[in-house]
């Protein structure tokens, strides 16, 4: 497949038409306020909140794609010089706000970049996505599905964000007397934060750069910049540490909350692997699965001041197995490389596609009639080693340096 023609979440490289699926910074890597390279196609929320991210930044190259909307694209090969015709839809992914998945066809063929996504088997935004994604789709076959394989172990079992969300609401009832600080990125779990207002009837405190950002998504009314106003205050991931904590409640009584997939505990160095400020603060625990168990679904109070709840803005394995068998891709690629702990999809999954020939490496397992076909369970060898089939890697704890795939890259 040629070169050159589109690119998603990747901004090195000379592509005619660049995709953005949303505005956190793993995503944005070489994206910048001076940006020329391109056109930039993204969704209206992702538009909306653009500007503030990178002051300065050429609106007229901006070109918004309403969700659900098929758009075509003329490009032009640089082999041949003829004309590629590509329609491309973009559909909500579910992961923060503004963040959508691409489906690209027409002469590249059918491919689908889930970006971050987390579609969950109750959610109704996630059931409109799965309908408009399989009307767009039609009668094509996706070629090749670029998918967020985040958590792709069976070891990760996430409980809905509703639910999670009730259990942060929980633990906030019932410590009345404390002050509460909740660690949140800069874009993402606003809905677990008005649920928390609505159910406490009381405003949360953000930083004045959140504010902002709450002000754009329309939702800046529960949201405050004044600490007398409230006992709740969401602050910034990286300032979450334990000696916040034991500082503030050297002040006054205070519990802290992590809303996370990723499995929380104390660190006992500076926290530098990370990028955490020089502090003894909370990480990703080294082996998260090492146990041999299914993760937990419920609140774990991993510190004196502070607890941990699965609150996942990416899909867990049973999620992950339910979108391909709804999609049913010739081929299964992961975006996410250098996970804390890194899953080949075509691991588990590769039965679930039509093609005997992973995309990335590895021997094909037994297929089983698409139809008929559901995510695996564990295997008792997979239970008594839960890492096997799994490939670790130091290189990030969080997420790879560079997301984002050249379509070309398919091939």
């Amino acid at each position: 497949m040629e070169r050159g023609l589109i690119s998603v979440d990747r901004w090195n490289e000379d592509s005619q038409a660049y995709f953005l699926t949303h505005l956190h910074a793993d995503h944005t890597r070489g994206l910048s306020s001076d940006w020329a390279r391109g056109p930039v196609f993204c969704s209206p929320v992702t538009a909306a909140l653009l500007p503030s991210k990178f002051p300065g930044f050429d609106l007229s190259l901006l070109r918004v794609l309403e969700v659900g909307n098929p758009r075509s694209l003329a490009l032009t090969s640089r082999a041949t010089g003829s004309e590629v015709s590509v329609r491309v839809t973009a559909i909500d992914s579910c992961h923060c706000p503004g963040s959508v998945m691409y489906l690209f066809q027409g002469d590249l063929g059918c491919v689908l970049y889930s970006g971050d996504f987390r579609w969950e088997m109750t959610d109704e935004r996630a059931w409109l996505g799965k309908k408009a994604l399989l009307s767009v789709l039609g009668e094509d076959t996706v070629d090749v599905l670029y998918l967020d394989n985040t958590f792709c172990n069976p070891t990760f079992d996430f409980p809905p964000r509703e639910v999670a969300a009730r259990q942060v609401v929980d633990i906030i009832s019932c410590h009345p007397n404390h002050d509460i600080v909740i660690g949140i990125d800069t874009l993402g779990k606003e809905d677990l934060l008005v649920q928390i207002s609505e159910v406490t009837n009381t405003k949360i405190w953000v930083w004045p750069e959140r504010l902002q950002t709450m002000h754009l998504l329309g939702l800046d009314r529960i949201f405050t910049t004044k600490t007398q106003l409230t006992r709740v205050r969401a602050i910034p991931r990286y300032s979450f540490t334990v000696d916040t904590l034991t500082a503030l409640n050297s002040v006054h009584p205070t519990i802290g909350i992590m809303p996370s997939g990723l499995p929380w505990s104390p660190k006992p160095d500076d926290g530098s692997s990370l990028g955490l400020p020089p502090a003894k603060s909370l990480k990703p625990r080294e082996d998260p699965i090492g146990c041999g168990g299914r993760r937990r679904n419920h609140p774990e109070r991993c510190h004196p001041f502070i607890y941990s709840v699965l609150y996942s803005a990416h899909s867990c394995y049973q999620e992950i197995g339910d979108f391909i068998k709804l999609v049913r891709p010739s081929k299964v690629t992961g975006t996410v490389p250098s996970s804390f702990c890194y899953v080949n999809p075509w691991h588990f999954f590769g039965h679930l596609c039509t093609s005997d020939r992973p995309s990335d490496g590895g021997s094909p397992p037994a297929k089983t009639r698409r139809s008929e076909a559901a995510p695996p369970p564990a295997s008792e060898e997979s239970r008594r080693d839960p890492l096997k089939g799994v490939r670790r890697s130091r290189a990030s704890l969080l997420r790879k340096y560079h997301s984002g795939a050249k379509i070309s890259d398919l091939a």
